[in-house]
């Protein structure tokens, strides 16, 4: 999917044959929060695409290979499809239920940053997903569940969370999904440094900068999923 892309800005630099020569010229030995700098000046000028703009991108980052949308709330990657979604023709509009539509779902909440213009069009952290999932979802951090209180047919899942520092509410997402949605939130960290000032506040960030609990969480999906 199109997220795993940001794991290449981790790299080393023998393995990133594609990347244009020299792009990564500046950061190179560097670590931490130095590092963290010069990969946000590197990435900073992208090009922003309006919120509309959304659905005629999705087909170019979220189409599989049968044409239909890549839907992370509803795909099951080893058996029958639940349901799947055409691009267009089942674009929300109103929902009921899980299964009625497709719209966008923003992995970091656009509460978390108030609507802000640019991440709130920002693919890299802007899915297609079923609508009554994306609902249940709503603003609930990432996080492993204990006992779930509701279940989507794929298996995500909303319930208390059972993660090391955090205790409230989280969903779920399956596992296939983990690593890329914790490589957005990489990016989303990374893109928006020191450009946070009217972002707010959530049980998972501070502004742009992902709590300890948060960030544990997401490295171990990343690396989980590195190991696959």
């Amino acid at each position: 999917m199109k997220k795993i892309h940001f794991l290449l800005l981790f790299l080393p630099s023998f393995l990133l044959a594609q990347i244009p020569a020299g792009y990564y010229s500046s950061v190179q030995g560097l670590t931490d929060q130095p590092l963290m700098i010069g990969l946000h000046n590197i990435i900073k000028n992208h090009n922003v695409i309006p919120y509309s703009g959304l659905w005629t991108a999705f087909p170019q980052t979220d189409k599989k290979a049968n044409g239909k949308v890549w839907d992370i709330y509803s795909h099951n990657p080893s058996g029958t499809q639940p349901y799947e979604y055409t691009f267009g023709t089942d674009q929300c509009g109103s929902y009921n239920s899980e299964a009625d539509c497709y719209n966008r779902e923003h992995s970091w909440p656009q509460s978390w940053f108030n609507s802000t213009p640019g991440p709130d069009s920002d693919l890299f952290h802007i899915y297609p997903t079923d609508g009554h999932v994306n609902g249940q979802r709503g603003n609930y951090p990432f996080g492993k569940v204990g006992t779930a209180s509701w279940t989507s047919m794929n298996g995500g899942k909303l319930g208390n969370c059972v993660s090391a520092g955090y205790t409230s509410t989280v969903f779920e997402p399956i596992n296939e999904y983990k690593g890329d949605l914790a490589r957005s939130y990489f990016y989303m960290t990374t893109r928006y440094y020191s450009e946070d000032s009217g972002w707010g506040s959530s049980p998972a960030t501070n502004q742009s900068t992902i709590l300890s609990w948060q960030l544990n969480l997401l490295l171990t999906w990343h690396h989980q999923d590195c190991k696959k």
